[in-house]
Parts: C-alpha cells; structure tokens; sequence
C-alpha cells in the first residue's frame, strides 16, 4: 500500500481493537455512523456463534476527523471488547497471581502449531488471540473508510454467497452483469435491487433455493459438530480504467487483490472473473472482445477477465471469487498432541461459528475497498477531496456505462 495504509491491533479477548489509517485526504465526510453500518454487516449470516450474541461492535474515532470532516491527519479508530470483562484476569497485560492453566492442545487447521513453534510459546492462547478472526472486525472498519472514500468518486462495491458446503448458487455477476451495451442500465437496476435481497437473506445468497438449501446443510453440521466452508463473489462498479499497473509486479491490480483476500482468515484462494475456467478454454473463448459506436462507447458482450487486464483495471465491473475453508475449531475436535507430553489429545476447543461465509464477504468487501482506495489515490494524487475530484474529471473516462 502507498498511499491508504493501515495497521490494527488488539486480541480477541484484550479490552479492545484499534487501527491506525494514513492517507485519508482532507474533507472528506465522515462519520461513527458510516462504519456501525458495516460493522452490524458482518455480524450476520446463519450459523455464527455465541460470540455474536455478545460483540455489538460499534467503532469510535479518536482522531483525524473535526466537525464530520477529514483533516488529512492519521485516523484511530476503537472498538471495545464486551467479552473483555469475563477475561480480565485470563488476558491481563500487568503479571497476575494465578496465571490460568495453558493452553498446549494445538488445534489442526489453525494457527496454534506453527505460531508455538515459531516465536517458542509455551501456551497457545498467546497464538490464538491474535490470529483469531476477531481481528476482522476491525478491518472491517478501516474498510468502511475507505468505502466511504470511493463513493466520492461513484465507485461501489457488492458481495454475495455463492457456494456453502457442496451447495452452489445459480447467481453470477459474470453472466448477470455481461450482454448487449444497450441494456446495461436495465442490467445495473436489476444486480442492485438482486444485492438489496442479499442484504436480506440469513446466508447473503441471490438464489432463494439454494440458500435455503444452505441453511438446512448448516443445521446438519452443526448437528455433527462440524463446520462448513464455501465461496462468494465481490464486484465492484464504475471503476475508472487505469488503476494498478503493468510496469512492476507489486503494482499489478489483480495481484493485490488477490494479497488482500488471502489475508483473511481462513481464506485459501482466490479467482478473478471466470478464474479456473481459464484453463480448460481456448483463448477464443476466453478473451473479451471489444467493440464500438458512438453511442455506447467501447463495450464488451462479456467479462471473463473480470475487469483487470495486464494488471489494470480495463472499466468492467471488478469480479473476484473469493474460496473460504471450512472453520478449524469444531465441536467435535479433531486429533492433537501435547505440547508438552508429547500424548496424544484432542485439540481444546475455542467458541465458534458453524458457517461464517456471510460474514467472511463483509471482511472482503472491505479489504478490496482498500485495495482499490490506495490504487485510485496512487493514481490521482493530492491532498484534499476537493483537489481529487477536479483530477478524476480530468481522466480519460470510457463511456462503459456503470
């Protein structure tokens, strides 16, 4: 990152989560109100634990912002952990008395075994409480900044649940979102009023059968003392042409993208447009082709790059699917070892979510509403709202119609 860059800290339990934001330019409307709304959004979804009954997770500003604007100065954000009161003395900064028992059952799939061995803890809960999803609450937070940053400039950004366990969704923004350039607008008033569904449904699906199919496959494993993975897309629209670059490695879009999705928890890979299909077509059918007349502009029939080409957005609507791994702390756990007999045990099991997919689309949307932020401010320079919005007019927009 650049220009938008950010750190978070806090444990899953500690008193609270803070993140640090540099880049925000000056004037920029914000408020405490912009980010509860994204916050409330992830804690949804069918099948999240008992910790969700708990958390009502609202950020608060410290600084960087006066009066509802920006001032260009770093931006703190907090968000308090209501669990923090049952874990005074389990996660107390200051030595206590009567150090709780250790925790030394590594749990498979976690990030328990390989954090032990690399930094030579002796008890795990100095492992798991920092690489608990937890942590995504607050991204979701810097997320929310920068979503706000991008409306400035009409850029906007969707998700949806497209697989839960071995049920697949029928909804794809690849074949919703692509046709005739005449029909663009009918086709943008339908996907929004498909995501304002999304926003409705209990697994953040667009297939009314499939998701109830999914909540029935998430009553089963939780039943088995199981939990269940799955995927989902992000898009995002009215992305200018340009953003990222074909010159160096590290300034390839599609290549942060796809670093900032697999820094998400439990994430494990990542497709942009049609992805693996790529590799089972000729190039004949996989290339979009692009046309032209003076009414619509340059337009494709379809987007099968998902709107990067040559590590540059190309004007299409931004599609990335986003493959998610089935939660490792289960109710029924999985074999372990000691830690310090070296016997054979079962891994301890921490509070968990059966399925946390809906919930995982609200940490990507954020993440890659940073990725953009940073590439369009890379792109656009200056130091005020102001200042980049006369910029943005002056760029060589493509008449793509989002």
């Amino acid at each position: 990152m650049n220009r938008f860059r950010f750190l978070t800290a806090g444990e899953s339990h500690g008193q609270a989560l803070t993140a640090i934001i540099e880049g925000i330019p000056a004037g920029l409307e914000l408020s405490e109100s912009d980010i509860a709304a994204e916050l409330r959004r992830r804690q949804r979804g069918y099948g999240r634990g008992g910790r969700m009954k708990i958390e009502k997770d609202r950020a608060t500003i410290l600084s960087g912002v006066r009066y509802g604007k920006t001032l260009a100065s770093p931006i703190a954000l907090l968000i308090e952990n209501r669990d923090w009161l049952n874990w005074v003395n389990k996660m107390s900064v200051e030595p206590v008395a009567e150090a709780v028992e250790k925790l030394q059952m590594p749990r498979p799939g976690h990030a328990d075994f390989a954090g032990m061995i690399k930094y030579r803890h002796d008890d795990l809960r100095n492992i798991l409480e920092r690489s608990s999803a937890r942590e995504t609450a607050v991204r979701v937070a810097v997320g929310a900044v920068a979503r706000r940053f991008l409306s400035e400039f009409g850029i906007h950004i969707y998700g949806h649940v497209t697989r839960i366990g071995g049920i697949d969704s029928s909804r794809s923004a690849l074949s919703l979102l692509s046709g005739p350039a005449d029909q663009k607008f009918e086709r943008l008033q339908n996907w929004r009023r498909l995501m304002d569904s999304v926003e409705a449904c209990p697994v953040a699906c667009a297939d009314p059968v499939a998701a109830q199919q999914m909540v029935s496959a998430i009553d089963e494993a939780q039943i088995r003392g199981d939990s269940l993975g799955g995927a989902f897309e992000i898009v995002a629209l009215n992305v200018p042409v340009g953003l990222g670059s074909h010159v160096h490695w590290d300034r390839r879009l599609d290549g942060l993208i796809g670093w900032a999705m697999l820094s998400i928890n439990a994430m494990k890979g990542v497709e942009i447009g049609i992805g693996d299909q790529v590799s089972q077509l000729p190039g004949s059918r996989v290339h979009d082709e692009i046309f032209y007349n003076k009414t619509n502009g340059y337009h494709r029939l379809s987007n099968h790059a998902g709107g990067i080409e040559g590590g540059m957005s190309n004007g299409e609507p931004i599609i990335v699917r986003v493959i998610m791994k089935p939660l490792p702390t289960l109710a029924s756990p999985l074999q372990s070892v000691d830690a310090v007999t070296l016997e054979p045990k079962s891994a301890f099991r921490e509070r968990s979510d059966v399925c946390a997919v809906p919930a995982a689309v609200v940490v990507a949307e954020a993440m890659l509403a940073i990725t953009l932020a940073d590439s369009l401010m890379e792109k656009l320079g200056g130091d005020s709202i102001a200042e980049m919005q006369e910029r943005f007019k002056e760029l060589p927009h493509v008449p793509l119609g989002w």
